[in-house]
């Protein structure tokens, strides 16, 4: 783990589902990489449980688990008398974005369980928040879904991984 002297601590957190990927069981995929300042310093990728209805339902079940990952990085760095404001979780789908921040207007998402909506308290509470990030960007495609080679190398650069050893 490199991380440059005067690097800052902004932790941002990506995360990704790829929505009945598994082809025997059809479970989605969750997929979430952390990063403090400019140092990726965790990285997560495990089948869901539940099998999602829906993409929406997926989608949100990722963010949750990048939620589980912040608070529990804002927690462990108290310890080290380090202070994070608010955790940014960065994520391409809209629906999971909204439904984090407004899940009364979402009647039809009533089979989400309730233990997923502690997300929406979190943002509201302002521990964490989740922001837009255009599809092309999201880091955690690298591991939720096949990609090109191109993008693969994109998304790997964004990492910080290098290309290879001398």
């Amino acid at each position: 783990l490199w991380y440059p002297k005067g690097s800052g601590i902004e932790t941002i957190v990506y995360a990704d589902s790829d929505h009945a990927g598994d082809y025997v069981d059809r479970k989605s995929t969750s997929g979430i990489c952390t990063f403090m300042g400019c140092c990726l310093i965790y990285w997560f990728l495990k089948k869901q449980i539940a099998l999602a209805i829906s993409t929406t339902k997926a989608e949100y079940v990722s963010v949750e688990k990048a939620c589980q990952q912040a608070l529990w990085m804002k927690q462990a760095l108290i310890d080290y008398e380090i202070c994070l404001d608010d955790i940014q979780i960065m994520y391409d789908k809209k629906g999971a974005i909204s439904l984090s921040k407004n899940p009364v207007q979402h009647l039809s998402m009533k089979h989400i369980k309730i233990h997923h909506h502690f997300l929406y308290d979190n943002v509201k509470k302002g521990d964490i928040s989740i922001e837009k990030v255009p599809s092309e960007d999201e880091i955690a495609d690298i591991l939720t879904k096949p990609l090109k080679r191109e993008m693969f190398n994109y998304l790997r650069l964004g990492l910080g991984m290098i290309e290879q050893i001398d």
